[in-house]
């Protein structure tokens, strides 16, 4: 079925036509952002059950955007009265005429820039699904979950806790200007097993997820998860520390979307390049990467998470081609940090909330496929690893440095796994160093939509990434 659109949001469409018409008498650009995304979430352990309707993107509010004399300014709202768009005109223009004010009055260092445009567009979306959130039988869901987790401690005598987690999401956003009528409606969903296990003094983590572009039926492979969850940890009790050094290396595709995530995904924000932050914005038309290296980005080169219709600024989503064969090509940007560099918006212009900025964010970042086979890609290596599992990772966007926290290596010698194993693994190097030495690359191809990412340490958004196995050269310890 159709993911059905707000009735709610559509019930304010009239009033806030008539409230941006008021607007225009004082500003010469003004948009709306409208949002009302409903949800689930479920957590269960062997020592808690937790049951809400609260998830990272859940919200009820609307946004105003203005423009005159070359700045802009936004008004947040959690309520909005479409019977009385005039009192909230009266009070917004008054607010936002002062912030304005208040900026030339004080001599505040601003980047002035250029109108947006607003060219005519209408589109209305609404995505596939199969459950919605709001309508889900939350006390099957507790029942389906506590099963999984009651079994997870049934798989060894080691067990600690095992952990199963639900969230499901229906976003749906309506933005307007003058000429411009934008609605989308879909559901995302996310879950994961996570295993805690114990030895003599020692615990391990194993951890496992699903996600995807669609409702809670998504949560029905969950249970598919727990055993690997359990081997995962119970594996890590007796790995190996890693001697530090230079490796051949093969990354799963788990760990590829971690490198395309933090190599070339904050790397390439061009809100960064009016900032003067990222070296990235030096490189576009060199070499950044092997010939191997094409990598995507954006909300329509997968379906996850995050695969919108339009961005928070009314901005059509796309698939930007970020890295072409190992060259450099573009960044990703939203629509003001564009008018700023002269070039156009990717669709990538995203809000935490309501209530928080637009910022250049990702969406889906993902490696292009290749040809080489996995076994193949192991009978090459004299020695080195298979890295497994991402727990985290960093990047220095000035200086293109990278650190990824692995969960762990598979010892490859002379073209064979050994079935040893080294635990916790991090990964450190130069981007265009590590991307430079792709020499391998499969034909498969996964996607991950599992957390979130932050732009340094907030604005927290739903991002996806991932690629195929990828074989270079990298820095482990």
């Amino acid at each position: 079925m159709k993911a059905p659109f707000s009735e709610y949001l559509n019930s304010l469409v009239p009033g806030l036509r008539r409230l941006i018409e008021l607007l225009e008498q004082d500003f010469d650009y003004v948009s709306v952002l409208s949002t009302d995304s409903k949800g689930l979430a479920v957590r269960i352990s062997q020592h808690s059950k937790s049951v809400g309707n609260k998830t990272m993107t859940t919200e009820r509010g609307t946004v105003v955007r203005v423009y005159k004399d070359g700045l802009y300014c936004e008004y947040a709202m959690d309520r909005f009265d479409p019977a009385a768009p005039e009192a909230a005109a009266e009070e917004i223009s008054k607010a936002l005429t002062a912030q304005l004010e208040v900026l030339k009055a004080t001599g505040t260092a601003v980047y002035e820039t250029g109108r947006l445009e607003d060219e005519p567009l209408e589109l209305f979306v609404e995505k596939e699904a199969e459950q919605l959130p709001e309508e889900a039988k939350l006390q099957e869901l507790v029942e389906r979950l506590t099963a999984i987790s009651d079994k997870g401690m049934t798989l060894s005598g080691h067990m600690l806790d095992c952990m199963a987690n639900a969230q499901s999401t229906h976003i749906c956003k309506l933005f307007l200007t003058r000429n411009r009528y934008l609605r989308q409606s879909y559901v995302y969903s996310e879950g994961s097993v996570a295993a805690v296990v114990g030895r003599d003094g020692q615990n391990k983590f194993g951890y496992k997820s699903v996600s995807g572009l669609c409702g809670p039926e998504l949560f029905d492979t969950l249970s598919n998860k727990v055993e690997k969850a359990v081997e995962d940890a119970l594996t890590m009790l007796d790995a190996d520390r890693i001697v530090p050094g230079e490796y051949e290396i093969i990354c799963s595709p788990e760990v590829s979307g971690l490198i395309a995530h933090e190599a070339f995904g904050h790397g390439v924000e061009m809100d960064m390049f009016v900032k003067g932050r990222a070296l990235g914005a030096d490189y576009i038309e060199k070499r950044v990467g092997s010939d191997l290296v094409t990598m995507h980005e954006g909300a329509l080169c997968a379906e996850n998470v995050t695969s919108y219709a339009f961005d928070d600024e009314g901005t059509l989503a796309g698939d930007t081609i970020e890295i072409q064969n190992g060259i450099l090509k573009t960044g990703i940007c939203d629509a003001l940090s564009a008018l700023r560099l002269g070039v156009k918006p990717t669709g990538n212009g995203k809000r935490e909330n309501f209530e928080h900025k637009v910022y250049t964010r990702m969406t889906n970042t993902i490696f292009d496929s290749g040809s080489d086979s996995l076994e193949d890609m192991i009978k090459s290596i004299k020695f080195g690893y298979l890295l497994e599992g991402m727990e985290s990772g960093m990047e220095d966007p000035k200086h293109w440095g990278i650190q990824c926290i692995l969960q762990m290596g598979r010892e490859i010698k002379d073209g064979k796994l050994t079935g040893k194993v080294v635990a916790p693994v991090i990964m450190t190097g130069y981007v265009p160093d590590l991307l430079g030495n792709i020499s391998m690359a499969s034909p498969d191809r996964l996607v991950f939509g599992s957390g979130g990412c932050g732009k340094g340490h907030k604005e927290w958004v739903k991002v996806s990434d991932g690629g195929p196995y990828l074989k270079t050269i990298g820095r482990l310890g």
